[in-house]
């Protein structure tokens, strides 16, 4: 019996062993909830309401702020993004403005303001008829760097209560 030119197994390849290296990826940043709220006491007109949202956006809105009403904005920001929001009307109108800036449900901003009625818009500062709130998402966690020849702080030990007479 003959075999001519044809295989009854198919062949095998021997691979090399692998050599790459595996990359890390940088795991991607924590995103935490945040809130803008804010609020317009008095009859005014022209509200703008600007916030910082998620892919390093700026959102503007412009609602009809009534008396009492509040306007309200979610979104997501990494931990490395600072939180902002700022309030306006339009002269010359007067107002109470408030602002507050919630991160994962926890209030770490808040601002009030009133802005008094003007003859005459103010030219030398663009920010007045504005608030501003602002805060870090991350928080800070220590704002004053450790100096490493400063000594340790000194322990507080709890004080010592005399004992009674007759004791």
């Amino acid at each position: 019996m003959v075999l001519a030119g044809g295989q009854v197994f198919p062949a095998t390849a021997l691979a090399d062993p692998e050599t790459q290296s595996e990359v890390d990826a940088p795991a991607p940043e924590l995103l935490h909830n945040i809130i803008y709220r804010a609020r317009v006491d008095g009859v005014s007109r022209g509200a703008t309401i600007t916030y910082r949202a998620e892919g390093d956006q700026l959102q503007t809105a412009n609602p009809t702020m009534v008396p009492g009403r509040v306007f309200e904005a979610n979104t997501v920001l990494p931990a490395s993004q600072i939180a902002n929001v700022r309030v306006s009307i339009q002269w010359p109108y007067s107002a109470n403005l408030h602002c507050e800036i919630l991160v994962d449900d926890a209030v770490v901003a808040q601002a009030d303001d009133f802005i008094a009625p003007r003859v005459l818009p103010q030219k030398d500062d663009p920010d007045y008829g504005a608030i501003t709130c602002e805060a870090p998402v991350g928080g800070i966690a220590n704002a004053i760097p450790v100096d490493p020849a400063a000594p340790p702080p000194p322990e507080v030990q709890p004080p010592v209560e005399p004992l009674p007479p007759g004791a």
